[in-house]
This record gives C-alpha cells, structure tokens and sequence, in this order.
C-alpha cells in the first residue's frame, strides 16, 4: 500500500514533496489546532460558537498550500478527538471532511489560484459547510450512522457559529498580512 501511494506521488518521492520548514510550520499549526481548542473549552466556552479548530487549519491551508492544509485539516479533528475526546461523535466525522475541505480549497484558492485571501476565506468556509453537510447526509442515511438532524446542524453551523465565522473573517487576514510581513520565509 505504502509503495503505490509512494509511485503515486510526484517523481521526487515522499521525502521530497514537502520543505522541511513547511512540515514544521504544518506542525506548528496542528499543535495550535490542538491547544487552542482545549483552551475555550478550559474556560467553559463551546467550541461550536468560536470554532477554534477553524482557524489554525484554514491557516494552513493559506500559508502551505491545499496539501498539507487537507492534511492539517484531517489530523487536526482526530488528534483532539485522541487527546481530549472533543468534538464528541459523530461531530467528530463531520469535522473531518469540513477541515479536511477548509484546507484543500483554502490553499487551492489562494496559493494555486491566486485569488484574495478575503474571498478564498470565504469560500472555503461555505465548501466546508457543505461538505460537512453532506457527510451528515451520507453517514445518516447512507450508512445508518446516528446523525443530528439535518436542520439543527445547518442551525448550528450557520447561527450558532456566527461569533466563530465573524472572529475568522477579522482574525485571519490579519494573522495573514502580519505572517506575510514578518514571518515569511
């Protein structure tokens, strides 16, 4: 398995596909996804209305391109989950494809695609919903698996995240333009 996902890989190889200070920053970011969650959640805060796992993601996404942001976005849900139990499931599921999504589109719009961070920020946010929408639908009906219902979800993740998606479209851009200033490498 390992040895087809390998020749699947650009002609350079696995060790050669990332620099190793976009692994470190990809690092970095994953320990921020991880930190800053259990942080609200230490102050009592719910996570469903600040969405603290959002922003470290759909930063990586902006800063390493849509690779490892999916990647980033991927792991981000599962190492909490491992570490701290938090999202429960199947919040949990959910979460993997709308990061995963928040990654992959975030770095495809802004890093492959050039378009303004404002917008590819946007955009991802509502790929990621309906992603995430979608899994709901497929693991509920398609495979059984107990799911909220569809109309709490979408309350959820639409109103109920309003604070968390108004924190991200001021926080992110300006994450964004002192990374861009200072910290670029």
């Amino acid at each position: 398995m390992v040895i087809i996902l390998a020749n699947s890989l650009p002609h350079e190889g696995v060790v050669n596909m990332f620099k190793t200070r976009d692994l470190v920053m990809g690092g970095l970011l994953l320990a921020i996804g991880i930190i800053l969650p259990s942080i609200v959640h230490l102050t009592g805060i719910n996570g469903a209305v600040f969405l603290p796992m959002h922003i470290p993601v759909l930063m990586s996404g902006f800063i390493l391109g849509p690779y490892l942001g999916a990647i980033t976005g991927f792991l981000t849900p599962i190492l909490n989950y491992a570490i701290t139990g938090m999202p429960p499931q199947p919040v949990l599921w959910l979460m993997l494809v709308e990061l995963c999504l928040y990654g992959l589109v975030s770095g495809i719009l802004y890093k492959k695609l050039n378009m303004k961070l404002i917008l590819s920020l946007i955009i991802s946010m509502i790929v990621g919903r309906i992603g995430s929408s979608l899994a709901l639908i497929l693991l509920g009906k398609g495979f059984g698996i107990p799911m909220p219902p569809l109309n709490i979800y979408l309350y959820g993740i639409s109103f109920t995240a309003l604070p968390g998606i108004a924190i991200q479209i001021i926080l992110i851009p300006t994450l964004m333009k002192i990374y861009n200033k200072n910290i670029k490498y």
